[in-house]
């Protein structure tokens, strides 16, 4: 028996049916994404860790306690209802939406009561509203 010995036989990958899949995959993802602008809101956010600020006497405090109640200056609503609040700022500011206006939340207040107080004002006209925050306790 004669035994030959076979050539190795050279391997060729030929990459054009992969590059043209890689090409198709990018050309499917850059159709079918969508480009939105999202619109976001700009807020300025109170510093801190800055010295209290004092207070004018003619100021409209709105202070919402941890179940969501609200209290204008030092009395407390009712109801935790818009037109309950809207009303009592009408009251007390008498149409002067140029006074400012404070919204003090504790902690644990749900974010939907201090969104209605800023939704409350806004619809009332008060341009100047702040929120309280508290120093950082220093150790």
């Amino acid at each position: 028996m004669k035994f030959r010995r076979q050539r190795a036989k050279e391997v060729n990958v030929d990459l054009t049916p992969l590059i043209d899949v890689v090409f198709l995959l990018l050309i499917f993802f850059m159709v079918s994404t969508t480009f939105t602008k999202e619109t976001h809101l700009e807020v300025n956010l109170p510093q801190a860790d800055s010295a209290v600020a004092t207070e004018t006497p003619e100021a409209l405090d709105i202070l919402i306690s941890q179940e969501g109640i609200y209290s204008v200056n030092g009395t407390p609503l009712v109801n935790t209802q818009a037109d309950t609040l809207k009303r009592a700022l009408r009251e007390l500011s008498e149409g002067d939406t140029e006074r400012p206006l404070t919204i003090t939340a504790d902690a644990k207040t749900p974010h939907q009561a201090v969104v209605t107080a800023m939704d409350v004002a806004g619809q009332l006209g008060f341009s100047r509203l702040s929120i309280t925050t508290q120093e950082p306790v220093s150790e």
